[in-house]
């Protein structure tokens, strides 16, 4: 009876440890495998963040020859994705208008929204803004580009149509 006393006693101490218990009672692993975890899922949002900077790096300016990314409208950081749960994402643009007064804002949002909805492989809700204080009607802009009825009734109009399927059409 004592040798299976001490074997239980032995295998309730191995149980513990293993779930992060030291025989003081203070907790070991939970952290660190709650930081591991934690490190993890910070990665996959990074990879997730660098898949959608990826789409909407090559998107055209409707003014320039140029690409959003190389007029620094988009960069790396101005993406942020985070999980809302198991198989959907947040995605957050905040791009910069190349100046101040931007007449073609609107039309910026608008083809990083059509872009993302067309090619971005997992579910996701998206959220799109002008950086703040840097344009003089960023909240105007910023409500248009995120109201749907808005994004549809724009894409309805033939001549938008063709200018935004310019901008988003992927490069040779």
């Amino acid at each position: 009876m004592e040798w299976v006393l001490g074997l239980l006693s032995w295998t309730l101490n191995r149980a513990r440890w293993p779930l992060g218990l030291s025989e003081q009672g203070a907790a070991r692993w939970p952290l660190g495998l709650s930081e591991q975890g934690a490190a993890r899922r910070h990665r996959i949002m990074e990879e997730k963040a660098l898949e959608v900077y990826d789409l909407i790096r090559t998107i055209r300016d409707p003014e320039k020859p140029n690409t959003l990314e190389e007029l620094e409208v988009v960069t790396e950081s101005c993406v942020k994705v985070q999980k809302i749960n198991e198989e959907d994402y947040l995605v957050i643009i905040r791009f910069t208008p190349t100046v101040p007064h931007c007449s073609l804002a609107t039309l910026i949002g608008l083809c990083l929204r059509v872009k993302l909805q067309r090619c971005l492989p997992f579910k996701h809700k998206l959220e799109i803004y002008i950086s703040e204080g840097t344009h003089s009607t960023e909240e105007d802009i910023n409500k248009q580009i995120n109201d749907k009825e808005r994004v549809a009734a724009a894409m309805e109009n033939p001549n938008l149509r063709e200018i935004v399927e310019q901008c988003v059409l992927e490069p040779d």
